[in-house]
């Protein structure tokens, strides 16, 4: 028996209500399969204006995500491989890989701020999208216009320079008790350092230092290596029937 903590249980109460005024504004888009699997994805989703922090949290909490202005929940008939995925920062036990991966990166400067559509990031950002989607026609100026920025929760970026230059770059929505892992991105020049993986773990330093106690870390896909990663940081947590069920993994 998989039991609901107080928090969740609450979190269900008061999303069930929105859910009754909200519904109406929601519609279903069919489109190709972002991940490259072979099903047509659903997306659940609807327009916001500005949101307060809790609405929000209780949308991440029922296993939404953010596309810019856009609150959405995949809803595809013939796929279930999307799953959303969250840990606590507070239960995190590094493994041997990921002790070795801060190491690594202890020569990084790590800088907060507010998103930011520089040429720097677009640049930076363009040169990942070019490498990791070349079949493609991504635009860096259309990720950030239709998909990081936003007016309807409070968002930052976390950069990552080495000797001044930037080599990655994280968009996250942070609210009191919640911090959301938007979207990352880095220069594939740099790929032996795992920067996604350090990316993670400083998020989720930031949540300990500012205690948060939820870290939501966007889709864990069994079958895509780039979205499979996150499921090595234990103990981690999956939606799944409704619910998040904690998932512990052996140390290696």
């Amino acid at each position: 028996m998989i039991l609901m903590t107080y928090y969740d249980q609450q979190c269900a109460v008061e999303f069930a209500a929105l859910q009754a005024r909200f519904d109406d504004y929601f519609v279903e888009m069919a489109v190709e399969c972002p991940y490259h699997l072979p099903h047509t994805a659903v997306f659940y989703q609807a327009l916001f204006a500005p949101v307060p922090e809790r609405v929000m949290e209780l949308f991440l909490a029922s296993g939404y995500r953010r596309n810019g202005n856009c609150l959405y929940a995949m809803r595809c008939e013939t796929c279930s491989a999307c799953v959303p995925i969250r840990l606590y920062p507070q239960e995190l036990r590094l493994n041997r890989n990921q002790r070795r991966v801060v190491q690594k990166n202890q020569d990084l400067e790590i800088e907060f701020g507010p998103v930011q559509l520089s040429p720097e990031n677009l640049a930076l950002c363009q040169k990942f999208l070019s490498h990791r989607y070349p079949h493609k026609n991504n635009q860096a100026e259309g990720y950030y216009s239709g998909f990081f920025l936003t007016a309807i929760v409070s968002c930052m970026e976390i950069r990552y320079r080495l000797a001044g230059r930037l080599v990655g770059c994280a968009i996250v929505d942070v609210g009191a008790n919640w911090m959301n892992a938007v979207y990352f991105y880095f220069d594939p020049a740099e790929a032996k350092r795992s920067l996604g993986t350090f990316n993670i773990l400083t998020l989720a330093e930031f949540c300990l230092n500012q205690k948060i106690n939820y870290l939501y870390l966007g889709y864990y896909i069994q079958s895509v290596a780039a979205m499979n990663y996150k499921s090595r940081f234990t103990p981690h947590y999956l939606y799944l029937d409704g619910r998040w069920q904690q998932v512990v993994k052996d140390k290696l």
